[in-house]
């Protein structure tokens, strides 16, 4: 017996190597066939089909179904083991659901009962194309991940992923469904480019060129920009394969800001967790708000409040109303919606790990209250430093900045742009555009109707943006306090930047200044490059219009519609590179230095 056993154990370590190389060939054709069944399923519902397509697209469809059959049993048959460690619970339904559909293959249509029902579901070619879907989104998020294992640059794979998106949706937006009328693959590029990096520019009237599928594909783009597209990857992955390496869980939790990697997963919960609850609300309150009042139906209503919800939470700033939420049939008894606006583009600005410390908060105080009435004494011990310093700088940044903007945009425009309104609009909307450069984009009132003084003030709120880690753009809140705290220690002779007991570290420091720097370089490049190409437009639209595209803001003192082709491709890359960051760039072009355990003497240099 001892001798069968060890000869089995032999043989087996003999196969080995061919059997890992037999499913890397089938995952690689699962892979390809995932990207095929995309492709068929964008073509089907992207184009005008014939029925000689539709049979193709059966049979495309088809092939898919045998070869995700084949390969999730070749797994589970030689590599049980390492298949059963792999998957989760998740995994192991949709594997299941999967092999259901064998039974319509194997077993007649039953005449009568539920059986039947049943049996027809299994049948249906939308319970087909959408397990597809699950598995194929499955496979390619579980292979975007495993890049991160194989020492990939992290920056590069998160600009790549960017790109990668873009380009989807250029192509998903030319499709003649998408538009009434078409459109030049620079404005789709530029929309999706908006749309992908949370922007809010564009190029063309929204509601007059994309078709209800042009808009869902726009929103899609705004959920998964905002989000960011290996947040979604990542959790995809893991919540339903889990066993991901090491080094796959470290940089995943570096870009969630994730405390440690027990909690990574939590955390990738709660991100999708506040967004799905945040913009839920939002949606309801903005539908109580408008409903009865626009002349939409029913679904019309639900669609307007959840696409408004959707873009303010992630910070977009695309409206499906014919001049944005200037419109005229909102500008009367609606001052609700502006507010629930305001509240929706906050809260996705502060960020999530902000939003994570709030949960941690309010659930520490629920049970402190819960022990307080079960026992009836209040608690001798409290935990100390509840609100982290990060919460506490971007809280008191993002009032003041709320407050400074509000207070300056009604004391210029009172009698301005604010003419003939009541005082309640006027606070309303002066609120409501301090709120927006920071970094949405949507327009109440015309921009070119304030004051100088007001555009020169958005340009600064746009400069500034919101919170590292949101859905937000600019230089970041975050990194303008360290800055401005690092001066106020120099101007004070102090060697050390404190705040709030802390001492901050030089590398947050060198980080801030670095980011502050390379936005402003950007910045003038592109607004050099943009006054060499539109030598009609002021210094002032073009330095409006940069800082909107590479803040991912979206405001625009109506130059965009104006700008050229190259202009148009100038932008996009400032929105790209503004979404992305210039510092992620750069790290994922230029190689890295290796640690060295030496330092050179120290010099000073001649500054005043």
């Amino acid at each position: 017996m001892k001798l069968y056993y060890k000869a089995f154990l032999y043989h087996k370590k003999w196969i080995q190597p061919y059997i890992h190389v037999i499913l890397r060939l089938i995952d690689a054709i699962t892979y390809f066939a995932s990207l095929l069944l995309i492709a068929g399923v964008i073509y089907e519902h992207g184009f005008r089909i014939s029925f000689e397509d539709i049979s193709y697209l059966n049979a495309l469809y088809k092939g898919v179904w045998i070869v995700f059959l084949i390969s999730v049993t070749s797994h589970l048959l030689l590599e049980y083991r390492d298949t059963k460690k792999n998957f989760k619970s998740v995994a192991w339904i949709l594997s299941i659901l999967l092999y259901l559909t064998l039974v319509p293959v194997i077993f007649y249509e039953p005449d009568v009962g539920a059986v039947r029902y049943v049996w027809l579901a299994l049948d249906s070619k939308v319970y087909h194309v959408i397990l597809l879907l699950l598995l194929s989104l499955l496979q390619l998020s579980n292979g975007i991940v495993r890049l991160l294992g194989k020492r990939t640059n992290p920056s590069l794979i998160l600009a790549s992923s960017f790109f990668l998106i873009i380009l989807i949706g250029t192509g998903l937006l030319l499709l003649p469904r998408s538009t009434y009328n078409g459109i030049s693959w620079v404005d789709a590029l530029f929309t999706a480019t908006s749309a992908t990096c949370v922007t809010g520019l564009v190029s063309v009237d929204v509601p007059s060129t994309f078709t209800t599928e042009g808009l869902i594909i726009i929103i899609l783009l705004i959920q998964i920009g905002g989000l960011g597209v290996m947040t979604l990857t990542s959790f995809f992955a893991m919540f339903f394969m889990g066993n991901t390496s090491l080094y796959n869980q470290l940089v995943v939790r570096d870009m969630v800001s994730s405390d440690s990697l027990g909690s990574l997963l939590s955390t990738l919960l709660y991100i999708l967790g506040f967004t799905l609850v945040i913009e839920t609300g939002g949606m309801i309150a903005l539908f109580l708000n408008i409903h009865g009042t626009l002349g939409m139906s029913l679904e019309g209503e639900l669609a307007f409040a959840a696409f408004h919800s959707i873009s303010a939470f992630c910070n977009a700033g695309f409206s499906t109303l014919l001049g944005n939420l200037g419109n005229p049939a909102l500008m009367e008894g609606h001052n609700l919606l502006y507010i629930t606006i305001s509240v929706l583009i906050i809260l996705g600005g502060i960020g999530f790990p902000i939003l994570v410390n709030f949960k941690s908060i309010i659930s520490y105080y629920l049970k402190r209250f819960y022990r307080i009435l079960r026992y009836r004494k209040p608690e001798r011990h409290r935990i100390p430093h509840l609100y982290n310093l990060n919460t506490k700088i971007v809280l008191i940044m993002t009032f003041l900045l709320l407050f400074i903007g509000t207070v300056t945009i009604a004391i210029f425009d009172w009698n301005h742009a604010f003419a003939g309104m009541s005082m309640t609009d006027k606070w309303v909307q002066a609120f409501f555009n301090a709120t927006c450069p920071r970094t949405a984009g949507f327009t109440s009132v015309g921009l070119s109707t304030f004051s100088v003084q007001t555009i020169l003030l958005m340009i600064l709120l746009m400069f500034i943006g919101g919170a590292s880690q949101s859905t937000a753009g600019g230089v970041k809140v975050n990194a303008f306090a360290v800055i401005i705290l690092n001066l106020w220690a120099i101007l004070r002779g102090n060697e050390r930047v404190e705040v709030f007991g802390r001492e901050l570290s030089s590398d947050s420091i060198r980080r801030s200044n670095a980011t502050m720097l390379m936005y402003l370089v950007m910045l003038f490049l592109g607004v050099f490059v943009l006054s060499i190409l539109e030598p009609e437009l002021s210094i002032l639209a073009l330095t409006f219009e940069c800082t909107s595209a590479l803040s991912t803001v979206g405001s625009s003192l109506d130059a965009t519609p104006l700008l050229s082709n190259p202009s148009k491709l100038i932008v996009s890359f400032l929105m790209f590179v503004g979404r992305v960051g210039m510092i992620t760039l750069l790290l994922g072009i230029i190689r890295q230095k290796k640690v060295v355990k030496y330092r050179y003497p120290s010099d000073n240099i001649i500054i005043n």
